[in-house]
């Protein structure tokens, strides 16, 4: 356990103050750089600020929820879903600073909170750690489809890096579906849709 406390708090460096790295090609790769106003351009990088403080949570929280993880199989999925989203972290970083920005000041502190939240879903045990999942990975497809719909149209770049990010997480939710995972109850779903609304507040600028 405690090999296992130094390993996640020296992940949690790293996702907060080293660089990320994507195994994959990023999904913009090929996509040239459009025209933006500055206006657009703003708007751009609040929504993909805002998506990458979204990855950041997404890390502490499958971190959380892998450590306290009873089931080999469902450990494994958060882990992989984990791994994955380190590649969304990549890529939402390296675009946030194409358009002339940095990521969010609030990250450490959704980090953490994020992290104390997976804890709390893993003790609670695997069906409802894996529905938790599945919840969330429901709701962030749900947000990244209206950032599809409120980027600047000629910016292909982001918008090819919020499409293969919303496939991404929609996969993790089959997954967990597949393993198990217990619906969670309403009132639940509503508190993580405000925590994520809030989340969204308060990166998009800053």
């Amino acid at each position: 356990m405690l090999d296992n406390l130094i390993s996640e708090f020296d992940r949690g460096l790293r996702t907060l103050f080293a660089p990320a790295s994507s195994a994959r090609p990023h999904p913009d790769r090929d996509v040239a750089e459009a025209e933006l106003s500055a206006a657009d351009k703003r708007h751009a990088l609040g929504l993909m600020r805002v998506n990458h403080c979204g990855e950041v949570c997404a890390q502490a929280l499958y971190q959380g929820q892998a450590l306290t993880a009873r089931d080999p199989a469902a450990r494994e999925a958060l882990r992989h879903a984990a791994f994955e989203e380190v590649e969304h972290l990549a890529w939402t970083e390296r675009r946030i600073r194409e358009l002339g920005g940095r990521p969010s000041l609030f990250n450490p502190l959704w980090y953490t909170g994020s992290l104390a939240i997976g804890v709390t879903a893993g003790l609670l045990g695997d069906k409802w750690n894996l529905g938790f999942l599945q919840e969330t990975e429901h709701q962030v497809g749900a947000h990244l489809d209206s950032h599809l719909s409120e980027l600047p149209a000629q910016d292909d770049k982001s918008r090819a890096i919020v499409s293969q990010m919303r496939d991404d997480e929609l996969k993790h939710a089959d997954m967990a579906q597949q393993l198990g995972a217990a619906s969670l109850p309403l009132p639940v779903k509503g508190m993580m849709k405000l925590s994520a609304k809030l989340m969204t507040v308060s990166s998009y600028r800053l």
